[in-house]
């Protein structure tokens, strides 16, 4: 039997490449397009390709990889992490009081208050610090304040509480979604419509992703507030610190509306605050840092910039900590002389 071979010039990406085509047959005569195409012919092609140039797709040592694996300048691991900036935190908890987002409370929801924090925490974000998010309901609802009132009971009052801080949450979401920031909200009872269960390692992983988590509803249970909300989630996701936003400075050793004199305090302990009586936040939530030696700062949230400090670690506000350092000692005398 002999084989007859053909030469047919392809054009490739600009490149002249020549396919070799044998087949078997009684003839040299080479077949016409019909009897390649036709079903009875009972030949077989044989198909080799060559090339003047080696095609890019074949060439092992033009292969492209993915951007994501590739680091700049020929870094290693290792010398890739050493250069990335580092800050005081990399994981904390904002807490978002109520009555901060009312802002000048002419509405319940001021909205420029929460473009202000969607854009401070997406500055922060975008150099890798992770986020969370804890919303109070006092602009809304209170429950502590409406217990009592028509017959409503306590824990009725603080589901209703609960159900304002799912629509704080909600609003605040819609507006950082606005300006790009993946964010997911997470409530302690099921509203599977408008939110996901709170669950620990999907937060967690939430986090990891690059996404603001805010948690919305609490605790789940009647009898707590927002801020032991805030505490406890902050333990659970491992945050490093728990940031309170407040429509105040900081912590004063008196109250700043009736005393015109009182001074912010720069450190304190969580005994000074639990001792004082200072209303910085219940005594369970206190408590419950204080176990897990959680950090907390409170600052004002109606100043641009502040969020953005405290999240990066720089010094505003008030910082409540286990151990007063230097600054605290003036602190520390302050309740000395109280207790006498």
């Amino acid at each position: 039997m002999a084989i007859s071979s053909a030469f047919l010039p392809i054009n490739l990406h600009n490149r002249h490449c020549f396919f070799s085509v044998s087949y078997p047959s009684s003839s040299s005569s080479v077949p016409s397009r019909q009897t390649w195409g036709s079903r009875r012919s009972p030949s077989r092609m044989f198909i080799s390709c060559s090339s003047s140039e080696t095609s890019p797709f074949l060439d092992p040592t033009r292969l492209r990889y993915p951007a994501s694996t590739m680091l700049p300048f020929g870094l290693t691991t290792d010398e890739a992490t050493v250069t990335k900036p580092s800050y005081k935190w990399r994981r904390v908890l904002l807490k978002v009081s109520g009555e901060a987002l009312a802002g000048d409370q002419t509405q319940n929801i001021d909205p420029k208050i929460t473009m202000s924090i969607a854009r401070e925490v997406a500055a922060v974000t975008k150099l890798g610090v992770e986020v969370a998010i804890v919303v109070g309901g006092g602009n809304i609802f209170r429950g502590a304040s409406w217990a009592g009132c028509s017959g409503l009971d306590r824990s009725s009052a603080d589901y209703i509480g609960m159900l304002a801080t799912v629509m704080n949450a909600i609003f605040l979401q819609a507006t950082m979604e606005s300006i790009g920031i993946p964010t997911r909200v997470q409530t302690a009872f099921r509203m599977a419509e408008v939110a996901e269960p709170y669950i620990r390692r999907r937060a967690i992983r939430h986090l990891e992703k690059g996404r603001v988590v805010i948690f919305a509803a609490g605790t789940g249970n009647p009898f707590f507030t927002t801020d032991t909300a805030a505490a406890l989630r902050c333990a659970e996701i491992n945050a490093e610190v728990m940031l309170k936003a407040t429509n105040v400075d900081g912590v004063f050793d008196d109250d700043p509306r009736h005393n015109p004199s009182a001074r912010l305090l720069n450190t304190l302990s969580y005994h000074d605050v639990t001792s004082k009586d200072l209303s910085v936040m219940d005594k369970t939530a206190v408590t419950l840092c204080q176990e897990n030696n959680i950090p907390v700062v409170v600052f004002n949230l109606t100043k641009p910039g502040n969020i953005s400090k405290a999240i990066t670690g720089e010094r505003v506000g008030t910082l409540i900590e286990r151990s007063l350092n230097s600054t605290g000692e003036e602190n520390a005398s302050l309740s000395s002389c109280s207790k006498s």
